[in-house]
């Protein structure tokens, strides 16, 4: 006979079974080559077509933690075609590539890695012409990645910034608002420097609604952000004071018309710009809920644009997994509910930890005891904040097994450090550097409570 305790080990394995599809639906390889295509002696990328004969030279340029594996697709599709490429990845997510040049850098906090790649991203496309074809390769990461300081700015005054918004709380299409304000590359810039080539960006999806302004802070395509839209951002989370003076500085000469603003609709620099977005949140979430199917559960799909503080949005999934064990809605059990987005995290202790962590042991506290349940949040770029960790699982027995272990889950979620409080129970999710990235998937798989 299977015993409940057996039934929920499945499930574990079930839902790592579930995530690791996900991330395999979104592989930067596949999702390059199912839209760039060598078709008449030409490249025919999603509805547009390319010919050789028009372009003395293609070039390959980009940012972000999938910047390795779409390089190496074009190198295979391309080979000796591509003249010179430079990309900026995430330390740890490189491969290695013949013909375009890696360089590795921090993330999320920026650093001289990050300047180093993006300036010599800057000048390959400052040097192209008209008969140039650019294709900049986009994904998850890229705009703490793609780092080159507006006049006046720092490193130093960057990296201030970025760990202030990231503590307070700021969702990305805030931080991004405010990081094309302060860079030469972001909100069009790239687009501004390589006018008159042709730019094709080819975009793998980290953001709610795959708004292509806000993935890697648009380098290539219109923004929509203000100067007055980065006051406002900071003054909602009450960090105005806080940025350094060189920021205020810009940010109020941004706003008197001294400085210009980043380029918009119409601008003429986009008049060589396509854009195709090759893989998105929803792609993995529909892999996933096809695994689901094939391991016997009934499944549905919420969202792929949740977004709000982690320990809110815990609220609403938790509250399904109690209405499919009490009703049977919106699916009886064994059900599969998925969705996917991206939370937020306001950091008020000193511990370690990520968003995805800190979801799954907020969820903890709400499925403690309930039969059968699991709960697993994790990042599809492999990474959860600063650590090894693509996300953590959690499930009815998660809060009995920490007490017995003396562990304090409300004192862990009090302090943010959910990353060593998974870690003593060995309930992290570690995949290692997937080297794609569309957000974050969050599963709640509803068993059966009768053994078998």
């Amino acid at each position: 006979m299977t015993t409940q305790a057996d039934q929920l080990e499945s499930m574990r394995q079930h839902a790592l079974e579930i995530f690791q599809a996900a991330i395999i639906a979104v592989d930067p390889i596949e999702a390059i080559l199912r839209y760039v295509k060598i078709v008449d002696d030409g490249l025919q990328i999603g509805e547009h077509r390319f010919a050789f004969k028009d372009y003395d030279r293609i070039l390959v340029v980009g940012a972000g933690k999938a910047g390795a594996p779409m390089a190496r697709a074009l190198e295979d599709l391309l080979g000796d075609r591509i003249a010179e490429g430079v990309i900026v990845v995430k330390e740890g997510h490189g491969l290695p590539l013949a013909r375009v040049r890696i360089h590795a850098a921090s993330h999320p906090v920026p650093d001289q890695r990050g300047i180093n790649g993006a300036e010599e991203i800057l000048a390959l496309v400052k040097d192209a012409g008209e008969r140039d074809l650019v294709l900049c390769l986009i994904s998850g990461g890229g705009s703490a990645l793609l780092v080159a300081p507006a006049a006046g700015v720092t490193l130093e005054d960057k990296q201030e910034v970025t760990r202030l918004l990231l503590a307070c709380g700021a969702n990305i299409h805030e931080i991004n608002t405010i990081r094309k304000h302060l860079s030469r590359a972001k909100g069009g810039g790239l687009a501004r420097f390589a006018y008159p080539a042709t730019v094709v960006s080819l975009i793998l999806s980290d953001v709610i609604g795959d708004d292509l302004n806000v993935i890697a802070s648009g380098p290539a395509v219109p923004d929509t952000s203000t100067f007055a839209d980065t006051r406002q951002i900071l003054e909602k989370y009450d960090i105005w004071e806080q940025v350094p003076p060189s920021v205020q500085s810009r940010i109020e000469r941004g706003l008197k018309g001294d400085v210009a603003d980043t380029p918009k609709a119409g601008d003429a620099v986009f008049e060589r710009c396509f854009s195709e977005l090759v893989g998105t949140n929803i792609q993995a979430l529909k892999a996933a809920g096809l695994k689901a199917e094939g391991l016997g559960y009934r499944t549905l799909i919420l969202s792929s644009t949740v977004e709000g503080e982690a320990r809110e949005v815990v609220k609403v999934l938790t509250a399904v997994a109690k209405e499919v064990r009490g009703s049977g809605n919106p699916l009886s059990a064994p059900a599969c509910i998925l969705c996917g987005g991206e939370t937020t995290v306001t950091i008020r202790g000193a511990g370690k930890g990520g968003r995805n962590q800190e979801f799954a042991l907020a969820s903890a506290l709400v499925i403690d005891g309930m039969q059968n349940v699991v709960v697993l949040a994790g990042g599809t770029d492999g990474n959860d904040g600063p650590t090894d960790a693509a996300g953590a699982m959690a499930d009815g027995r998660t809060l009995a097994r920490a007490r017995a272990k003396g562990l304090d889950p409300i004192d862990y979620l009090r302090r943010n450090d959910s990353y060593h409080f998974f870690q003593l129970l060995e309930d992290l999710v570690i995949t290692g550097p997937t080297r794609t990235n569309v957000m974050d998937v969050y599963m709640l798989l509803v068993g059966s409570t009768e053994d078998r």
